[in-house]
């Protein structure tokens, strides 16, 4: 399938699941990757808040984990110039005011900006992703640019609902592929291979 009927698809079956199927889901995908991943060499992690309206996974138990239990590690969220279409770095702690922006996305309410270069390990949303790595977003492009710019030894991986399909049939070279998808059903890497542990 074509990325629109892939992100039409789960779009749809992403607002079905229920407020119970998305906690445990969530809380699944965080202890997969709290349990799969050594997180001793990262400084600075980048994760997405949750669009509520679009009951992305919720990645808020991941920060809280972080926060409490590895505080060597600075995390940071992303803030969308809907001018440019850029996504912004800033440090999020568990102090930070948030407000909502023009998406209904919530952002810190400060301008304490890491550089993109900065960061060592970057969780990042999807819609659907394929065994290659290759992810389908909102189609607006604005986690494509950051990840272009990211250092090549950045961990980028992808969190989702669901398993990823065997093909995105419009994928070209100018994706750039996640290193590794966590699911509920466990953690695969962007390279085609069948469910693993990376470490």
């Amino acid at each position: 399938m074509i990325k629109s009927d892939l992100r039409q698809l789960y779009l749809s079956k992403q607002k079905t699941i229920s407020v119970e199927q998305r906690a445990a889901a969530s809380q699944r995908i965080a202890d997969r990757f709290f349990s799969g991943f050594d997180l001793g060499g990262i400084t600075y992690l980048h994760s997405f808040l949750p669009i509520e309206k679009f009951n992305e996974v919720n990645t808020r138990p991941i920060f809280a984990k972080l926060w409490r239990d590895f505080p060597h590690i600075h995390t940071v969220v992303p803030r969308v110039d809907f001018k440019t279409s850029e996504i912004h770095n800033l440090h999020f702690t568990h102090v930070t005011e948030l407000v909502r922006n023009a998406w209904d996305i919530d952002e810190p309410a400060h301008d304490e900006f890491v550089e993109t270069e900065m960061i060592d390990m970057i969780l990042v949303p999807g819609l659907s992703f394929d065994a290659d790595g290759h992810r389908v977003g909102y189609g607006k492009g604005f986690y494509d640019r950051l990840l272009k710019n990211c250092r090549p030894d950045c961990v980028k991986i992808g969190l989702s609902y669901f398993e990823p399909v065997e093909r995105i049939d419009d994928a070209h070279d100018g994706d750039v592929r996640l290193d590794f998808v966590i699911t509920a059903a466990g953690v695969r890497t962007g390279s085609g291979s069948d469910w693993v542990l990376p470490v």
